[in-house]
């Protein structure tokens, strides 16, 4: 009896578990449980059970109607967008065949004027591109958005598009013809920008201030960093100091700047001389010296040779001079014989030789060092340019510049100085053999009239 009443309690929790849950909260009861109050509340639980559960059917059900209600809308909205797109492509295609018919009457009725506007769109492309660059546009701006839109434009040209682009070539060329000065933005090298008086050539040249002007857009001139010689720079200077009306030479580049670009990129004659490098300026400083000695000793010789034709012209003897030494020598050894007066004059030449060849052999040296030199420098050069084509390729010539403008240099300068310092030498040279001949002839004649004064004897 005892198992089945276990029995029977154990089922009867089981199947009220719910019920038992709902009721935790509450308190516990110190008196147990008797079967028929157990049977009461698991029949209480079950009474909830089910009215929870149809609450639940009721909200479901009526969730579903709901969104199939939604879902109905839906799907009847779906239908007449599809219904819209329908007639949207309908109309669509309507209208392509309708463009491609009017696109067809459009051609047939342009005819040439097609070609004409697409010449017209070339045109303002071109006189764009010319503006723009134009020395014209620092003095007149606005020009270019017009010119672009046009250029630019893929339907037809208006009336007014077509006349403004008539004006633009108009004025260009009419500007072209004019030497005007106005008031525009100049950039110094340094970067500051400042407003200054302008004087323009046609399209070619821009002066300011006797200093050259390139034209870099947006209405702004830039001053070269480089100006160019003294005899253009005089050109300019006749152009800003003329009067209206007044015919004057300047400087003129037709090609709008590139020849001058070019100019200014030709060394001039320091920069020449800095390309032959250590060996230029060694080559250098030998010719000076060269140079420097060579009219020292024709200018020391010419006064010695001076001094000596008036000793002639004078006949007396003495004077600080070589032939008046000569004199004194043979006037101390008169008494003696001819061979010995002969040796006497013959030591006193000798003794002047040192004094009248000084520095000709040291001239003579640098006239043969300094070609020599010139070659050292070539041979570097030529080694430089090898390595710059190992290196990098035959690609960019410029890599390959430094090393061959000091190969041609240093021969350059090598043959500058060996040829004036030859020819000095010679001229130095001939005025000392003149002044030992000189010497030599007076000797000679002094023995024999020594001879002849013995032999009368």
């Amino acid at each position: 009896m005892f198992r089945k009443t276990l029995l029977t309690f154990l089922l009867c929790s089981f199947f009220a578990s719910n019920v038992i849950a709902q009721e935790a909260e509450a308190p516990a009861k110190d008196e147990p449980l008797t079967l028929q109050q157990l049977l009461e509340r698991v029949k209480e639980g079950r009474v909830t059970d089910n009215s929870a559960n149809k609450k639940r059917e009721r909200q479901f059900i009526n969730e579903r109607n709901k969104r199939k209600s939604m879902l109905d809308n839906v799907n009847r909205k779906i239908g007449i967008e599809e219904a819209r797109s329908e007639r949207l492509e309908a109309t669509f295609n309507a209208n392509e065949l309708q463009l491609a018919e009017l696109e067809g009457l459009l051609n047939e009725r342009l005819g040439v004027f097609g070609e004409l506007f697409g010449v017209v769109r070339q045109v303002s492309g071109e006189t764009s591109a010319q503006v723009g660059s134009s020395i014209i546009s620092g003095e007149i701006t606005g020009r270019l958005p017009a010119l672009d839109e046009l250029a630019k434009s893929k339907g037809l040209p208006k009336i007014k598009e077509l006349e403004g682009l008539w004006y633009a070539l108009q004025l260009e060329m009419t500007a072209q013809g004019e030497v005007k000065t106005f008031t525009g933005q100049i950039v110094a090298p340094d970067g500051i920008a400042g407003a200054a008086e302008i004087t323009r050539v046609g399209p070619f040249t821009a002066i300011s201030d006797n200093r050259f002007l390139r034209y870099a857009g947006d209405g702004k001139f830039v001053e070269l960093g480089r100006q160019p010689p003294a005899r253009f720079m005089d050109g300019a200077d006749d152009l800003l100091d003329a009067d209206a009306g007044e015919l004057t030479a300047g400087v003129v580049d037709p090609s709008r700047g590139a020849i001058l670009d070019l100019f200014l990129q030709t060394p001039n004659l320091t920069e020449r001389i800095g390309q032959g490098g250590l060996v230029g300026y060694i080559i250098i400083i030998l010719g000076i010296a060269g140079v420097l000695l060579a009219f020292e000793r024709i200018f020391s010789l010419t006064m010695t040779a001076k001094s000596i034709n008036d000793q002639l012209e004078s006949g007396q003897p003495g004077g600080d001079n070589p032939l008046g030494r000569v004199w004194e020598a043979y006037t101390n050894n008169r008494s003696v014989d001819v061979e010995t007066l002969e040796l006497k004059l013959d030591d006193a030449i000798l003794k002047e030789m040192p004094a009248l060849e000084r520095g000709l052999s040291t001239i003579k040296l640098i006239s043969g060092v300094a070609p020599l030199l010139g070659l050292l420098g070539t041979v570097t050069g030529m080694i430089l340019t090898f390595q710059a084509i190992t290196l990098f390729g035959t690609g960019d010539p410029k890599l390959m510049a430094g090393g061959i403008s000091q190969a041609l240099m240093t021969t350059v300068l090598g043959l500058c100085v060996a040829i004036p310092t030859l020819l000095l030498h010679s001229v130095a040279a001939s005025r000392s053999r003149e002044v030992v001949q000189i010497l030599e002839e007076q000797a000679t004649g002094l023995v024999a009239a020594h001879a002849e004064t013995n032999k009368g004897r």
